[in-house]
């Protein structure tokens, strides 16, 4: 019996300690509670002066105890509360109206019991008082009030700290997603690049096997041609020689875009002029050009445009837009090739717009793609290859290229810094 009676003692000393706050808020409201009852028991005997001293005692103990009582309850009631993870803010926020209207409801009826208690007071006298007193009925109208002031006081603070922890819980969470999509961007932009870099060895290596044969072939329909031939089988070499000549340029070509896009080019930059660059290439294709039968509307500017970069790469830049627009402008059409500085900044600007001859129901994100072709038809000469090595040329030359549709008019674009390569 004695071991029990210690287990309790024991018991109780425990949640005395764990618990005494609340056990002292409890009895600060009940004190608080207990000194109403005398003002409204007692109202009778008391002068305005002592009610006054017994309302506002009698608010600050109760103010006290259930103010605690208040933020104990609202911490217990929310410590576990974990809302889902996109919808912190707006859950709490909801929870927190639902507290606001509870309190609100019960201040309601606080301030309801108070006015019941005037009203009463001042319609039922007692007919023994000789003296009557209505300060207690306003007491109980402005504790009604501070009460519940005090309780949306707590209610805020409480709803302030807490949002501030969830804040503090969501950045956490929102750090750790950034963190995890940055590892798996990571993870896929190497997974990406092997990938890219196992292509570019392939197209490398698969140019480079086949350039020793075609060459061998090439050789041969040369000296098929120096032999007597009737005309039927000559007209079949020369067209065998014009298709051999085809896929030696574009084996060519899948050799350097593969180069060039691994960045193993070696570069020679050297100073020219832009305008006089695109003068030389009109002249190299004028027999392309005039039997295109398209207008070539030149509008160079009369700036210096001298340029330090890599002549060769920028020719082959140039050459492929000029035969972008050959092969695939609309017939009898203009195309405007035009030079010019940006006021904005120092750079220099090549820009060839052109009528297209098909619907471009594509973007200029898909354009730029090796082996993509615009005219899905394919009714024009073309391998997908060219505006995929201007893209990855100026990528390398340190410039800009762009494109821009607008219905049937197709602009590309290169920006260069006047300086884009130093000179070593």
């Amino acid at each position: 019996m004695a071991t029990k009676w210690k287990n309790i003692i024991e018991t109780g000393k425990r949640l005395l300690k764990q618990h005494w706050q609340v056990l002292v808020s409890v009895m600060l409201a009940g004190c608080g509670i207990f000194t109403f009852y005398i003002l409204i028991a007692y109202r009778t005997y008391y002068p305005t002066e002592k009610i006054l001293y017994f309302g506002i005692l009698g608010n600050i103990l109760l103010g006290s105890g259930t103010a605690y009582l208040l933020e104990k309850g609202l911490n217990r009631k929310y410590q576990n509360w974990i809302p889902k993870e996109d919808a912190y803010y707006r859950e709490w926020r909801a929870e927190m109206k639902k507290m606001e209207h509870l309190l609100q409801v019960i201040g309601i009826l606080a301030f309801a019991a108070a006015s019941i208690f005037f009203v009463l007071q001042s319609k039922f006298r007692e007919y023994w008082s000789w003296y009557y007193n209505y300060a207690a009925g306003y007491v109980m109208l402005f504790t009604a009030l501070i009460q519940y002031m005090v309780w949306q006081f707590v209610r805020r603070r409480f709803d302030e700290k807490r949002r501030e922890m969830l804040m503090g819980k969501l950045e956490e969470i929102n750090q750790k997603r950034i963190a995890e999509a940055l590892e798996s961007e990571k993870k896929s932009l190497e997974k990406v690049s092997r990938s890219d870099q196992l292509r570019i060895d392939l197209i490398t290596n698969v140019s480079h096997d086949l350039k020793t044969p075609l060459t061998s072939m090439v050789g041969y329909i040369e000296l098929i041609k120096k032999e007597e031939l009737s005309d039927l089988v000559r007209d079949y070499v020369d067209v065998l020689s014009e298709r051999a000549e085809k896929l030696k340029e574009m084996i060519n070509s899948l050799f350097s875009l593969a180069k060039a896009s691994s960045g193993n080019i070696e570069l020679h930059p050297e100073k020219f002029e832009l305008n006089r660059l695109v003068e030389q290439i009109f002249a190299d294709m004028h027999d392309h050009v005039k039997e295109s039968e398209l207008q070539f509307v030149k509008q160079f500017t009369e700036e210096n445009t001298e340029i330090i970069s890599d002549n060769m790469y920028f020719y082959r830049i140039c050459q492929n837009l000029i035969e972008n627009a050959l092969k695939y402008s609309a017939k009898h059409t203009r195309v405007f090739v035009k030079t010019y500085q940006k006021e904005s900044s120092n750079h220099l600007c090549l820009e060839i717009t052109n009528t297209a001859g098909y619907p471009m129901d594509f973007t200029k994100e898909e354009i730029i793609e090796r082996f993509f072709r615009g005219d899905k038809q394919r009714s024009s000469e073309g391998n997908g290859l060219g505006l995929a090595i201007v893209s990855t040329y100026v990528k390398a030359l340190g410039g800009e290229f762009d494109i821009k549709i607008d219905c049937d008019q197709f602009k590309a674009c290169v920006e260069m810094p006047l300086s884009a390569i130093t000179i070593t």
